[in-house]
């Protein structure tokens, strides 16, 4: 059987991508922490942004709280200053969402939008510009 991983991550200049998809297990987040820092890594030496999308994420299990806490902890001690969380208004989404992003106002913003391409404006009014937005279409 083919492990079949649910996210993508890609950079696009200083921007990390990412997309989740499905319900989510330990096991998942753990991928997905170990995958997402592996990518991030070349950004560290400054000031990076990231875009998830999560209209195709299902939740997860309580377990992968402290995981995805720990990451966030990580990528705003390496430099992470913007992000954005892209999906349609989910309450139940959003509570699970909030338990693991924590809020730094003075290093870090979160900003959440209903469509990509205002995610994509807002970093760019904060100097984070991307030139492979068409990538989106591909999930």
């Amino acid at each position: 059987m083919k492990y079949n991983p649910k996210f993508n991550i890609w950079l696009d200049n200083n921007v990390l991508i990412a997309m989740v998809k499905g319900s989510w297990t330990e096991l998942d987040a753990k991928d997905y922490a170990r995958d997402f820092k592996a990518a991030a890594i070349p950004l560290t030496g400054g000031d990076w942004a990231n875009i998830t999308f999560l209209e195709n994420w299902h939740l997860g299990v309580p377990g992968i709280e402290p995981i995805i806490k720990e990451l966030v902890g990580w990528t705003i001690e390496h430099n992470l200053r913007y992000s954005a969380h892209v999906y349609w208004p989910n309450t139940v989404k959003e509570f699970q969402l909030d338990k693991m992003v924590k809020k730094v106002p003075q290093r870090f913003e979160l900003q959440r939008f209903m469509h990509p391409q205002q995610a994509f404006d807002w970093l760019e009014t904060h100097g984070f510009n991307t030139d492979n937005q068409q990538r989106l279409a591909v999930d």
